[in-house]
């Protein structure tokens, strides 16, 4: 699952919070677990699928905890 916040009070340029919960994959054994990061300088005018593609090059970055 993935939520993606805007932090910017809806500016032209925004910047996002991106939280991200993966769950546990019996299959390949990995725990559930949590990451976040930012998208910066987002420009609003764009069809939502520009921003859920920075999203998700963003969150692969992450760094993720374990639940």
């Amino acid at each position: 699952m993935m939520r993606i916040s805007n932090t910017s009070d809806l500016t032209d340029i925004s910047d996002y919070l991106v939280q991200a919960i993966e769950g546990a994959n019996k299959l390949t054994g990995a725990s559930a677990r949590f990451g976040e990061c930012v998208v910066r300088g987002h420009a609003r005018r764009q069809p939502v699928w520009a921003l859920l593609a920075k999203a998700c090059e963003e969150i692969i970055k992450a760094d993720f905890v374990e639940l």
